[in-house]
C-alpha cells in the first residue's frame, strides 16, 4: 500500500484525534447495523404500486440444518441484485423460506430417534440464524415452510383444484421404486439408474399411483421455451430433449397365433418409410402384453428369467448405445400390416416400456441398435432404404446399418420414392386402409407424485366403497399429518394409523378409508414463489390481484441440477393455473440465473473428499462483507468458483481498506461546502482521487 505517498489525511486529522483502526470490526459492525435494518423494517416489500418492480429470488433450500458455500454463492448473488434494483428506485419482493417435506427428514427421524417435525423446525431455526448472519436483504415476514400447515392447506386446495380439472387420475403403473427409500420415484428423480437420494439401484415394480397429466401440457412447454430469451441456452435445451417431440406414425400389429390372435400391438416410429424392413418386433420386458403371450410357451422360463434380469438393470444402462443388446424369443410372432409377413416377436432390454408404445418395429437395415441385435441372434434383414451410390446391394453386404438419406427399395408401390417423401407417403396410405395413422410423440411421461412415505403433504381424496374415489371438502382442508407416529423406515407409517386412515365420506356420510400416499415434494416447490407475493393470506393460497403484480419472477438464481425437475414443473403449474383462472401469465420466471458450483481442490466439496469449506467458521473470522465480496469478485456467477483461503483474505483486507476510507474522509465529507457552492472543495477532490486509486 503507498496511502502515506497520498494527500489522504492522516489518522490525526480526523475530528476525534483517535487512531484508525487496521481492521474493520466486523463483529461489532455487522451486528449493529444487522439490528438496525430489522428494527426499520428496511427489507419490508413495499405495495405502492406507482414504481417499477423487482422480483429477485433465489431457490429456497432444504432445512439440512446448515449452510455450504452453494448457498451462500446462490444468496450472495440474488441480494446484491435485489439491493441494486432498491437503490435504482424499485419496490423490491426478496423473500426467502423452505423446502421442508422430504425422505432426509424420515432418515434422521430413524438414525436420531427423533421427530421428523422437531429435526426439520430446529433445522430451519439455526438457518434463520445463519441467513440472517450474512445480512441479506431478505422480507422475512413472507417466510413460508412447505411442512406447515398453513402451507400444505394450499397445496392440497391446488390438488383438488387441479382434480375438479382432471389433471389428475389414478392407474396402476410400472414405477420406479427404490428399496431403500421404499418410495417410489419419478423418472427424473433417477440419475444413471440410482436413487437420486440415496443412490441405490432403482428397479420397476407395478403398483396403483396417482399422476399429474402434465403430458397435456407438453406442447405448450415446447412452444414456450422461445419465450424464455433470458434463461441460459444450455437450460432450454434440456427441457426441449425432456419433452422430446416426435413426428411419426402409430402402426398397428397384430399377434399372428394363439388364443389372443389379432391383439392389436401399437408400434410407434418415427421411420414410417422402413416399415417393409420390419423382420422382427420387439418388446420391452415390462410391456403388459409379454405376460399373456409367454404363457404356456416353450420359452416361457426363459423369458422369465430374462424379465427379472432386466428387472435389476437401471435405464440409462438398457438404453446406452455401447451397451451389450439382449434378448429372448417369445415364441410368439406377430403380422407386419403392409406385407402381411410372419414377423418373431422378442423382448430385449434396449426397448423401455415408457417410451412410445414400449413396442418397436425392428428394421436392423436402418437402424444400429437393431442391426446389432440382429447380427447377434441371426434374425433376417431386408435393404428397404438405398442411396444412389450405395456401396452395397444387399443386406447381406452390409456391415453396419444405413440411417442417411435415399431411395425406397423392396417397399411395393413406394419403391423409387425418396424416404423422406416416402414418410408421408406411407403414412397416408396407412391411414387410408386402417393400418396407423400419424401422430406426435413426446418423450415427457405423466408425473408420478405418489409417495409411500409419512413426511410430506397429504393427499386430499377418501375411498368410499360406494362413492369411489372422493374429494376432501374444502372447507376441512388441511388433512394434517399425524403425528402420533413411529418412523421405521419400513414403508409409511401412515398405513398403520388408523386415527389417520379412518376417515367419513364427504359425499354419502358412510365410514371410508383415507388416502395413504402423500405428495412428491416437487409438488410443494412448484408454487411457493406464488405464495410469497401474498403470504399472510387466511383465505386462499393467494390473491390473484396481488400475484397477477408481482409475477413473473423477474431474476430466478438457482442451481442448473434444477433444469428439468423442479422448472418444468413449476412451469406446467403456471400453466395449469392460468387455465383455471387463478394467473394471466404464461411463465413464471422471467431471467434465470443458474450458478457455477464452489469446488474446493479443483472439486465439488464434499464430506467424502475433505474438502468443506464452512460458511460459519468464514464468517466467524472474516465477517459477512468479507465473505459475500469474494463469492461475488472471484469467478461470473455462470462458472464454478474454486475456493481460496488466500481469495477471502485478500477480500478480508480490501474491506479493511474500505473501512479505514470512510473513517479518514467522514470528517472531511462533513466540512465540505461543495453542496452550497455546486463545486467539489480539495478535500471531497481528494477523496474522489482516492476512492479511484482503491477500485482501480
Amino acid at each position: 500500500m503507498t496511502e502515506s505517498k497520498s494527500t489522504v489525511p492522516a489518522a490525526s486529522d480526523t475530528q476525534t484525534g483517535e487512531s484508525i483502526p487496521d481492521h474493520f470490526p466486523f463483529q461489532e459492525v455487522e451486528v449493529k447495523w444487522q439490528a438496525r435494518w430489522a428494527r426499520d423494517q428496511l427489507f419490508k416489500t413495499m405495495s405502492e404500486r406507482n414504481r417499477e418492480k423487482f422480483y429477485c429470488l433465489e431457490m429456497f433450500p432444504y432445512p439440512s440444518g446448515k449452510l455450504h458455500m452453494g448457498h451462500l454463492r446462490n444468496y450472495a448473488i440474488g441480494d446484491v441484485m435485489a439491493r441494486f434494483y432498491g437503490m435504482k428506485g424499485k419496490r423490491i419482493l426478496h423473500p426467502m423460506g423452505f423446502d421442508a417435506f422430504g425422505l432426509p427428514a424420515e432418515n434422521a427421524a430413524i438414525k436420531n430417534k427423533i421427530h421428523p417435525a422437531e429435526w426439520t423446525q430446529a433445522n430451519i431455526r439455526e438457518m434463520e440464524i445463519q441467513q440472517k448472519a450474512l445480512g441479506l436483504s431478505y422480507d422475512w415476514d413472507r417466510e413460508v415452510a412447505t411442512c406447515n400447515e398453513e402451507y400444505y392447506k394450499w397445496g392440497q386446495w391446488i390438488f383438488l383444484k387441479f382434480w375438479e380439472h382432471d389433471l389428475v387420475y389414478r392407474k396402476e403403473g410400472l414405477l420406479n421404486w427404490c428399496p431403500t427409500c421404499q418410495t417410489v420415484l419419478a423418472n427424473e428423480q433417477v440419475v444413471n439408474g440410482l436413487c437420486w437420494r440415496c443412490d441405490d439401484i432403482v428397479t420397476q415394480k407395478y403398483m396403483p399411483q396417482w399422476f399429474i397429466k402434465i403430458t397435456h401440457y407438453a406442447e405448450q412447454l415446447l412452444i414456450d421455451l422461445e419465450l424464455l430469451t433470458e434463461w441460459p441456452q444450455k437450460v432450454v435445451t434440456m427441457q426441449r430433449n425432456w419433452i422430446g417431440r416426435s413426428e411419426g406414425a402409430e402402426i398397428v400389429f397384430r399377434v399372428a397365433d394363439g388364443a389372443d390372435a389379432d391383439t392389436p400391438i401399437p408400434v410407434f416410429t418415427t421411420r414410417p418409410d422402413t416399415i417393409f424392413g420390419a423382420t422382427y418386433m420387439v418388446l420391452a420386458p415390462e410391456h403388459p402384453l409379454v405376460e399373456t403371450l409367454i404363457a404356456g410357451t416353450a420359452e416361457e422360463d426363459a423369458c422369465r428369467k430374462f424379465i427379472e434380469k432386466v428387472g435389476r438393470m437401471d435405464k440409462a444402462t438398457r438404453t446406452d448405445d455401447a451397451a451389450v443388446k439382449e434378448g429372448v424369443f417369445t415364441g410368439r410372432h406377430a403380422i407386419n400390416p403392409v406385407n402381411q409377413e410372419r414377423i418373431p416377436i422378442w423382448i430385449a432390454n434396449y426397448v423401455l416400456v415408457e417410451y412410445g408404445t414400449g413396442a418397436i418395429m425392428a428394421v436392423p437395415t436402418h437402424d444400429q441398435r437393431d442391426f446389432d441385435f440382429a447380427k447377434k441372434y441371426q434374425l433376417p434383414m431386408r435393404l428397404v432404404i438405398k442411396p444412389d451410390s450405395a456401396p452395397f446391394d444387399s443386406a447381406e453386404e452390409m456391415t453396419e446399418a444405413w440411417i442417411e438419406p435415399g431411395r425406397m427399395v423392396n417397399s411395393g408401390q413406394f419403391d423409387g420414392l425418396l424416404n423422406e417423401e416416402g414418410k408421408k407417403a406411407v403414412t397416408a396410405w396407412m391411414e387410408e386402409n386402417g393400418m396407423g395413422k400419424g401422430t406426435v410423440n413426446y418423450r415427457l411421461r405423466d408425473w408420478g407424485i405418489s409417495r409411500q412415505r409419512y413426511w410430506g403433504m397429504p393427499i386430499p381424496l377418501v375411498h368410499c366403497d360406494s362413492c369411489g374415489i372422493v374429494p376432501v371438502a374444502e372447507v376441512d382442508l388441511p388433512v394434517k399429518l399425524p403425528l402420533d407416529v413411529e418412523i421405521t423406515g419400513e414403508g409409511s407409517p401412515l398405513t398403520r394409523h388408523q386415527g389417520f386412515i379412518s376417515a367419513s365420506c364427504p359425499q354419502c356420510g358412510k365410514t371410508a378409508r383415507r388416502e395413504t400416499d402423500t405428495v412428491d415434494t416437487f409438488f410443494d416447490s412448484s408454487w411457493y414463489f406464488l405464495r410469497y407475493a401474498d403470504a399472510q393470506n387466511r383465505e386462499r393460497p393467494f390473491d390473484p390481484a396481488i400475484v397477477n403484480q408481482w409475477m413473473p419472477v423477474d431474476l430466478y438464481i438457482g442451481g442448473v441440477e434444477h433444469a428439468v425437475l423442479h422448472l418444468l414443473y413449476s412451469r406446467f403449474f403456471t400453466k395449469a393455473l392460468r387455465d383455471i383462472g387463478l394467473l394471466v401469465f404464461d411463465e413464471p420466471f422471467k431471467k434465470l440465473v443458474t450458478q457455477g458450483m464452489v469446488t474446493k481442490d479443483g472439486a465439488k466439496m464434499s464430506k467424502s473428499k475433505g474438502n468443506v469449506v464452512d460458511p460459519g467458521e468464514i464468517l466467524a473470522q472474516y465477517g459477512a462483507d468479507a465473505a459475500r465480496l469474494f463469492i461475488l469478485f472471484t469467478s461470473p456467477p455462470e462458472r464454478d468458483l474454486e475456493w481460496s483461503d488466500e481469495g477471502v483474505v485478500g477480500a478480508a483486507r480490501f474491506v479493511d481498506r474500505v473501512y479505514r476510507l470512510v473513517l479518514r474522509f467522514a470528517p472531511v465529507l462533513r466540512k465540505t461546502d461543495s453542496a452550497a457552492t455546486g463545486i467539489p472543495s480539495s478535500p471531497a477532490v481528494d477523496l474522489r482521487r482516492f476512492c479511484h486509486k482503491t477500485i482501480h
